[in-house]
């Protein structure tokens, strides 16, 4: 491969994944704008706290997203989100789903 087209595959994969990082930031703050979107799919794991869960899981979901959209913080945010998916998972297995 060239190296004009390993920077121009470089430079693609950079912004795809600052717009997945956008679009995580994007879908944490829908948390707050319609928490009832999200009711449904957290309650099962959270019944006790479905709204408090939904609060945070929007907080985490905004701050990852922000972090993977931008470079400096890319490397933090995706490590945030490998704790976050470990989080959800834990979750997961203590509500038998």
């Amino acid at each position: 491969m060239s190296e004009a087209a390993e920077n121009c595959s470089c430079a693609t994969s950079n912004r795809l994944v600052t717009l997945a990082g956008a679009g995580l930031a994007a879908a944490g703050v829908v948390h707050f704008v319609a928490p009832e979107l999200f009711r449904g799919i957290t309650a099962p794991v959270f019944p006790e706290n479905t709204d408090q869960a939904i609060t945070i899981n929007g907080g985490l979901e905004t701050a990852i997203g922000a972090a993977i959209a931008f470079p400096r913080t890319r490397r933090a945010g995706l490590a945030g989100l490998g704790l976050y998916g470990a989080y959800l998972a834990a979750n997961m297995v203590k509500a038998n789903l």
